[in-house]
């Protein structure tokens, strides 16, 4: 028989009982104090409608969240995973039903930079990956950014609606007597970087391994396999730059 992979494995067999497997995967730390605090935030205030419910949220998830800078706005149903290894600067906004998920065993988790925003629908999730946003970062709608490895993401940056960043997790599928869910790679190529003031398009794909240099554009639908160059647009499945931004484009 396969052996699952670590999460799998981690919630569906050995000798740990099903509370304790709740607690590894969505608390993060030992301990039933860790456990009833975060249950307690989480029945209260989650899926509170309305301003009492932002306010509500503005209060509590302090209490499990390992920072939070004031006056920062979270919406209705936004699931926090692993609280403790996420931080928060001032002025961000975590809107409607986000994901932020720091899961890991050895990771440092999430950090959202000052005056950011998190789109609806958006997950941003590790797997013993880190990752960074940079002051002033807009993530669209219904994005995911997910590392096993890490992710650093610039200041003032644009990821547009439905975009996928990755960094990390690769699976190897050269050998066909090991099946791939096996043949996985955490490290990868070494995650991804976006440098400042970098815009992607809607329905942009960022591959692992990739670093896009300040100021660079990636057009709707591309697909980023290899390095951008700064003050380039970008087009394309691989993504090609097809000219340098000049100042007049401004």
């Amino acid at each position: 028989m396969s052996k699952p992979l670590k999460i799998q494995h981690s919630m569906g067999t050995g000798n740990q009982s099903a509370l304790s497997r709740y607690m590894d995967l969505v608390v993060g730390q030992k301990g039933l104090w860790k456990l009833a605090l975060y249950e307690f935030v989480v029945m209260v205030s989650q899926k509170r409608a309305g301003a009492l419910g932002l306010l509500l949220r503005k209060k509590m998830y302090p209490w499990i969240l390992g920072e939070v800078g004031s006056n920062v706005t979270f919406g209705s149903n936004v699931v926090i995973r692993h609280p403790h290894k996420i931080r928060i600067g001032d002025g961000v906004v975590v809107d409607e039903n986000v994901l932020l998920d720091a899961k890991g065993e050895s990771n440092k988790g999430i950090d959202i930079g000052a005056g950011s925003y998190i789109g609806r629908n958006s997950i941003i999730s590790c797997k013993n990956g880190d990752i960074t946003l940079g002051e002033n970062a807009n993530v669209g709608w219904n994005c995911t950014i997910a590392a096993t490895s890490s992710i650093r993401i610039g200041r003032d940056n644009i990821i547009a609606a439905y975009s996928y960043i990755i960094g990390g997790g690769n699976y190897h599928f050269d050998g066909i007597n090991v099946p791939m869910c096996q043949a996985y790679d955490q490290e990868g190529k070494g995650g991804v970087e976006l440098k400042d003031d970098v815009w992607l398009g809607s329905h942009v794909a960022v591959l692992d391994g990739v670093t896009i240099e300040s100021g660079a554009v990636v057009a709707s639908g591309s697909t980023v396999t290899k390095d951008v160059d700064a003050m380039s647009i970008n087009v394309g499945s691989p993504a090609k730059a097809v000219r340098q931004r000049e100042p007049g484009d401004n």
